[in-house]
């Protein structure tokens, strides 16, 4: 590994093919949840890569039995109620994405499990999103207490249509691979055991084709994303509102208390 990724120190990688980067979110004690200066290092890399002239293809993925848990609750109980920390994380937010979309190399996921938060906004704006059966893909914005903000709006219903991003993103239910697959939310969902080798193949065809084509198809694309970004904007900057009120601390306690939540009935808005 060359110095380029020695900073991120974060993240795992390696080189599984030529003109292979792999990305792994390593905590997998915690599921791969992603604190402040894992979130800082994930919205960074993406330019890193775009600069790196010995890369063609980019796979992430996660140690262990999870994908990504999303934002831990330490970094979430930081940004309640504080606007200095709530505008970095805005920003952050928004520079994930918008690095992700700008990035010139194609990137593959390979989604082995729990996908949430921030980790998810990587599985899913991937390329080439692919999940094992026994993925578990889902925004739990509101049961949290906060506006569906990340990845949600930007691309839920160009993946899947309107109908099935409300839904899913209103209730908070999960996804399973299988179902993502079916309504169009990823790519492919294959076996927990192909998943990599799958992902790998992907990505070292990517790395071998024309890369120019690749590259200007890509950016082509992604305009769909960027005409969605108005929506984005508005979608993360009420996401941040919400950790300045109440509901995000029941939401935050009823998950550490492992209970439904008891969010105020009433709503000025």
């Amino acid at each position: 590994m060359t110095d380029r990724y020695a900073a991120y120190t974060k993240l795992k990688f390696d080189y599984p093919s030529d003109r292979v980067l792999r990305i792994t979110f390593s905590n997998p004690e915690t599921f791969n949840s992603v604190d402040a200066e894992t979130h800082t290092q994930m919205t960074d890399i993406w330019r890193d890569i775009d600069r790196d002239p010995d890369i063609n293809a980019v796979i992430v993925t996660g140690e262990g039995k999870a994908f990504s848990a999303g934002g831990d609750f330490g970094l979430i109980e930081k940004m309640t109620g504080n606007f200095d920390e709530i505008m970095k994380t805005w920003k952050e937010a928004k520079d994930l994405v918008y690095n992700i979309i700008n990035c010139n190399k194609p990137i593959i996921s390979a989604i082995n499990g729990p996908a949430a938060g921030a980790g998810l906004v990587v599985g899913i704006l991937a390329d080439v999103s692919i999940a094992g059966k026994r993925a578990k893909i889902v925004d739990g914005h509101p049961r949290l207490g906060v506006a569906a903000g990340d990845v949600a709006a930007i691309i839920w219903p160009m993946l899947c249509g309107m109908a099935k991003a409300k839904y899913y993103l209103l209730t908070c239910k999960p996804v399973s691979g299988e179902e993502a697959d079916r309504i169009g939310l990823v790519s492919m969902c294959v076996e927990d055991d192909e998943l990599q080798e799958i992902a790998l193949g992907i990505a070292t065809d990517l790395a071998n084709g024309s890369q120019s084509a690749i590259r200007w198809t890509k950016y082509s694309l992604n305009n769909w994303l960027r005409q969605a970004g108005p929506i984005f904007d508005a979608s993360t900057a009420l996401e941040m509102l919400g950790f300045m009120g109440e509901d995000v601390k029941e939401g935050v306690a009823s998950h550490r208390e492992k209970r439904a939540p008891n969010f105020r009935k009433d709503c000025p808005i």
